[in-house]
């Protein structure tokens, strides 16, 4: 009995390209479903008679049946490198793989930190006036407050706080400069936290934030104080200044700011970007809705 196509292919891989058995048994799985698929649509139909659209509705059932975006672009791809092999040998007179493109992978959504539980940290009696507190504070108002990532926070100089118009000039990606708003809160703690090191530390550099000896604080350093905060009040694994962002920008739209200012405020230069934090919010919304309708 003549080989199949597939049969030809498998022995292609294993003896050609030297695939281990586990690969070629997963190549095989994935051809035989599709197979299978196709046939089911119309027993009369062949590897030779698929095209495009019967591949695609293939994935789309794929998807249905829950895979991930990653499983079905592997399963794609074993049909694709299926077709090239087949093309090539002759053994196939087309290829209506070549020109279709698997779903894009879903980016995950940025984690942030709840409202009440910011405000429970930063809130908290526990803080001290020693200078170790004060910085820590600081830092973590400024994070939430301003959005900024770790390297414009560990980059501003004291020229860069205008407490007279309560503005902070903040240098980001690529050099590029922008002007962000601060209120009372902020310019409080700024005023105490400043105070404080100017009477604690001997300063070696101009630098807003400096470590115990006076040297401007590395990213590391930020982190670090950032991550030891964030653990009293979340468990989330990841307690990074950026997540600290992330809550900023994600606060800043469920109080209804637009998106084009919270752009603005990020210094992201495309709207797309920014955009990702609208599904953060309805993420929200999701969840205030199953929680609070009666059939939710």
């Amino acid at each position: 009995m003549p080989k199949s196509v597939i049969d030809k292919f498998l022995d292609y891989l294993r003896y050609e390209r030297n695939r281990g058995e586990l690969t070629v048994e997963r190549y095989e799985r994935s051809l035989r479903d599709f197979e299978a698929y196709f046939q089911s649509l119309d027993e009369g139909l062949a590897w030779a008679s698929v095209d495009a659209d019967i591949i695609r509705g293939w994935m789309e059932s794929l998807m249905e049946r829950g895979c991930k975006a990653s499983t079905v672009n592997t399963e794609l791809s074993a049909v694709r490198s299926f077709y090239r092999f087949a093309l090539a040998r002759k053994l196939l007179e087309k290829d209506p793989a070549h020109n279709v493109t698997g779903p894009k992978k879903a980016k995950p959504l940025p984690l942030f930190v709840r409202e009440d539980d910011m405000n429970r940290l930063l809130d908290a009696e526990e803080w001290s006036d020693e200078f170790n507190d004060v910085r820590a504070r600081t830092i973590l108002i400024l994070l939430y407050e301003a959005g900024l990532r770790r390297s414009e926070l560990t980059g501003l100089n004291d020229e860069d706080v205008d407490f007279a118009t309560g503005q902070l000039k903040v240098t980001g990606k690529r050099n590029k400069q922008r002007v962000i708003p601060f209120g009372n809160e902020l310019s409080m703690q700024l005023k105490q936290y400043m105070e404080v090191r100017n009477n604690e530390t001997a300063r070696q550099s101009n630098a807003l934030f400096v470590d115990a000896k006076g040297r401007r604080m590395t990213g590391d350093q930020v982190y670090a104080v950032v991550r030891e905060q964030l653990s009293k009040v979340t468990m989330m694994k990841k307690r990074s200044p950026h997540v600290l962002r992330h809550s900023f920008a994600t606060a800043m739209l469920n109080h209804d700011a637009g998106l084009e200012s919270v752009r603005k405020l990020l210094g992201h230069e495309s709207l797309e970007t920014t955009e990702i934090y609208t599904h953060t919010t309805f993420e929200q919304l999701k969840r205030v809705y199953k929680d609070a309708h009666p059939r939710g």
